[in-house]
């Protein structure tokens, strides 16, 4: 049985940054796939998938630490799950003769989701680190 939950935050300012800059960083990813899947098929006429693009979520991390290594591996699965969800209704509405609407770039004001799987381990930290300097 899927669960679904809701929770009614009340953020800090300083929460609300962080917030805040984890959808730009899961838009950006999610944008970032979508732009990766129309050039290579543009390109060389190649679909990319699912796997493909979740594998290189490790790379990705490592070569922006302080961007999309900060949040939830699982969660930006989630996201890219999402795009891959809309590209398989856009094929499934082309096989049944509709008028699809191809998968679209999402703006700021389009993207206010970001999934969490349950025993994910995410955890919220409104205060990061600080690094202390000792003399």
């Amino acid at each position: 049985m899927r669960r679904s939950f809701k929770f009614l935050l009340r953020p800090t300012v300083k929460q609300q940054i962080m917030l805040t800059a984890m959808l730009d960083d899961h838009r950006a990813l999610y944008n970032a796939a979508l732009e990766e899947r129309r050039e290579a098929y543009r390109r060389a006429k190649i679909s990319i998938r699912y796997g493909e693009q979740s594998a290189q979520l490790k790379e990705i991390r490592a070569d922006d630490p302080a961007g999309q290594g900060r949040w939830s591996f699982t969660s930006q699965q989630q996201t890219l799950r999402r795009l891959n969800k809309a590209f398989e209704a856009f094929f499934r509405r082309v096989k049944a003769g509709q008028t699809p609407g191809y998968p679209r770039f999402k703006g700021r004001g389009w993207f206010d989701t970001v999934t969490f799987v349950d025993g994910d381990g995410a955890k919220w930290d409104s205060q990061p680190p600080t690094l202390v300097r000792r003399s």
